[in-house]
């Protein structure tokens, strides 16, 4: 402890660059008396108009006999902040706190009835296994078992009761008609202890008339569901007594909040919580709170296209602030391990305790959905007297709508995008907070992953994210491991380069060329149903190829022109890559089969009915992709995801189809040449045999090798122009050699451009 008798730390606001520093550090709560003992107070520093701009962690103080204070002085947050001093004397008399509960509103209706006879508490069917994460949850609803008015237990529940293996039941009672709505935590019986399993709250109000409606939301796990008991409702207060918190919290969030400005809501907000000074809080009231919180950030999210960005990165500084003091709140002395995790719609929580009889010996790691932190508790509890530490991890699935990714400040010009949710990291009522190994953090990717981007690991440093002490340790497309050597607010971060702006000529030029293809796909199409061909010549693998393609073209064609629309339905533009990578797969077994017809006829083998695997086979493919990879398709542009490799489930196919082509044509030219020379009775016969031959092994070349040119065309004008006319061509290429070239054809073109002038001139 560090002695001031003449002086003490101020406990008022103190103007920026006061104190010899930029930001002077200031204590809130006031001075203790000598009869409070040892208190600790959150510790302040003033910038942007705002006495509490920014936080540094809380400090004990004392007040002692002889008119001084004593301060337990820990290393500040941040650099240029230092603590002021002041000259004063001590504080003889005590402060009161007013206590209340938190409030939450009123309920006016409820919108459905739950009444299910299987929720019931005495159903123990293992033959019925429902599940509510299955259910669209709106609103508020009231619960009936047989026509007879119904309550969600609020005491725990057998296994595998109510028609479910974890049965869900509320925890802390039910309110009173006078308590109004109050949020409840639900919890499920699993692996013999009554809250295993921790749900999403819910809110829940008693109504006068004997009933309670509860205002339920999306389970956080299968098989649970919420069940249902026939009782009356309690006409008496009910008291729950928090097991390690003497006070109690009265945030309550002002009625004409919605006709305030977001901002002043949520800080007025924001300014309770920040006033709090139990240490020690129950898990209920902190997430109570939390949602309270976040429920008015949303509000500036939505409000976010007027706000400045010094505004938005306010606001996240003190949400964070909040929740990191909220969650700190859960910390209470252990002398071997205890946790405490709890999950919110908009966050996630996680606190591990140790103290000095732990038997840990390893590197701890805590898991939220998105993310996960590795970190040596064991070891930053030996460097402190008390052997004991703490750990506090969060993860903030709206929180990139504060701390936008462009805060992320870089000297070349690239968009930026969050990759993973905003996560934090603390060491919550630890007196050494020096790390002993670097700490690992494994960031889920919550979009979808840019080969040539950029990525780096940032940490949250007051109104930017920076990368001082944080790499990059390991990626891949699902995740990445970042290194960090200090605790802070962490996010991942990509890079990638602006989309070279729309060239109006090559949007132009596509059109046209994928017109044209159409019109010869459809040439050939009817060429091959009308005219009359040879009885050894087999079309339909033709037809069905044109068929393919021609429905892929069109539609690629549609779904460009109409992009801005579709993809604003994200359903609409999954299917529509779906039915893409199922016509272009066809075109390629159809191609496949054409080759193998030939091989057969070359080498006399019976037909084989092979035509309804043509189809068959890309719908199995692109079956077996969803079933696998659901999220792999609908793109920027309506196509297959690159990332996670499932841009493979395309052209693996592709690969063998061409491969295998190429070994059958290899075959089939090695065989024509020994016939050829050994049977002069058939020459002709074999030599049609051989042209047909050589016009599949164009079309092969055709079809194949514009899509392999695909791969070559990064950043190449000409490559990409010639591709594009390649592929959009393939009608015309198909048209011409199998149509135009073909004798019989073209004889039967004659005939009837004659009889149709004929026709005419009559």
């Amino acid at each position: 402890m560090h002695c001031y008798r003449e002086k003490h730390l101020k406990d008022t606001c103190v103007e920026i660059y006061s104190c010899g520093t930029d930001i002077a550090l200031w204590i809130r709560g006031g001075q203790p008396t000598v009869q409070d003992g040892v208190v600790t107070r959150d510790v302040c520093g003033y910038a942007g108009s705002y006495c509490c701009y920014y936080g540094s962690y809380p400090i004990k103080v004392k007040a002692c006999p002889g008119n001084y204070y004593v301060y337990e002085l820990i290393r500040p947050t941040l650099c240029n902040l230092a603590y002021c001093a002041d000259v004063g004397s001590v504080n003889t008399s005590s402060t009161s706190v007013i206590p209340a509960t938190i409030s939450t509103g009123n309920v006016t209706h409820f919108l459905s009835v739950l009444d299910h006879p299987w929720r019931a508490i005495n159903n123990t069917d293992p033959s019925v296994i429902m599940c509510d994460r299955s259910v669209t949850w709106s609103g508020w609803y009231r619960l009936f078992i047989n026509n007879m008015s119904a309550q969600i237990p609020d005491i725990c529940v057998a296994r595998s009761s109510c028609g479910t293996t974890v049965p869900l039941w509320i925890r802390g009672g039910h309110p009173t008609v006078q308590d109004g709505v109050v949020n409840r935590d639900v919890c499920g019986h699993f692996d013999n202890y009554c809250c295993h399993i921790g749900s999403f709250p819910i809110k829940v109000k008693a109504c006068p008339g004997n009933y309670y409606v509860y205002e339920l939301v999306r389970p956080t796990v299968c098989y649970s569901a919420y069940c249902a008991a026939v009782t009356n409702i309690s006409s008496t207060h009910t008291t729950v007594t928090p097991e390690t918190s003497s006070a109690v919290i009265n945030i309550t969030l002002p009625e004409e909040c919605n006709s305030q400005t977001p901002g002043g809501c949520l800080q007025n907000l924001l300014e309770q919580i920040e006033n709090i000074t139990a240490q020690v809080l129950p898990l209920n009231t902190v997430t109570n709170i939390l949602t309270m919180a976040f429920n008015a950030s949303e509000k500036i999210v939505e409000s976010s296209s007027s706000a400045s960005p010094a505004e938005l990165a306010s606001y996240g500084n003190r949400v964070l602030k909040t929740s990191e003091k909220l969650i700190s709140a859960l910390v209470k002395p252990t002398d071997t391990s205890d946790s405490v995790s709890f999950t919110l719609a908009v966050v996630e929580g996680q606190v591990f305790m140790v103290g000095p009889q732990v038997t840990l010996n390893k590197i701890l790691r805590l898991d939220t959905t998105n993310s996960s932190v590795d970190i040596d508790l064991i070891g930053i509890s030996k460097n402190n007297i008390e052997r004991s530490a703490a750990v506090a991890f969060m993860s903030y699935n709206m929180m990139e709508n504060l701390l936008k990714p462009d805060f992320f400040n870089t000297s070349n010009n690239t968009i930026k995008t969050m990759m993973s949710t905003v996560i934090s990291a603390t060491l919550p009522k630890t007196t050494n907070t020096k790390l002993t190994k670097p700490v690992n953090f494994t960031l889920k990717h919550i979009r979808e992953f840019d080969p040539s981007g950029s990525l780096s690991c940032v940490y949250w440093n007051i109104s930017e994210w920076i990368v001082d002490g944080c790499s990059v340790l390991k990626t891949n497309s699902s995740y990445t491991v970042c290194s960090c050597d200090h605790l802070s607010t962490f996010a991942l971060i990509m890079q990638t380069s602006h989309p070279p702006e729309s060239d109006p000529l090559m949007e132009l030029l596509n059109v046209v060329c994928v017109i044209v293809g159409l019109v010869f796909f459809s040439l050939a199409l009817l060429t091959f149903a009308l005219c009359q061909w040879s009885p050894g010549v087999n079309n339909v693998a033709r037809i069905n190829i044109c068929i393919s393609l021609l429905l892929a073209h069109l539609l690629f064609l549609l779904t460009q022109q109409f992009l801005s629309f579709i993809r604003r339905q994200q359903v609409l533009c999954a299917v529509i890559s779906g039915l893409l990578h199922f016509l272009f797969l066809s075109g390629f077994v159809w191609m496949f089969i054409e080759a193998v017809l030939l091989f057969i006829c070359v080498k006399n083998l019976s037909q084989i009915f092979l035509c309804v695997i043509g189809y068959v086979v890309a719908l199995v493919v692109v079956c077996v992709s969803v079933g696998l990879v659901p999220e792999g398709y609908g793109s920027e542009r309506c196509w297959i995801k690159i990332d996670k490799g499932f841009i493979w489930s395309f052209l693996g196919p592709v690969c063998v189809i061409l491969a295998s082509n190429t070994v059958l044509f290899i075959k089939i030219v090695i065989t024509l040449n020994t016939t050829l020379k050994n049977l002069n009775a058939e020459v002709s016969q074999m030599k049609q045999t051989k042209i047909m031959v050589f016009k599949t092994l164009g079309q092969f070349v055709v079809l194949g090798c514009s899509w392999i040119l695909g791969f070559f065309t990064n950043g190449s004008k000409v490559l990409e122009i010639l591709f594009l006319i390649l592929n959009s061509q393939q009608g015309t290429f198909i048209f011409l050699i199998y149509c135009v070239l073909n004798n019989e054809v073209r004889q039967q073109y004659r005939k009837f451009f004659r009889c149709f002038c004929c026709a005419k001139q009559h």
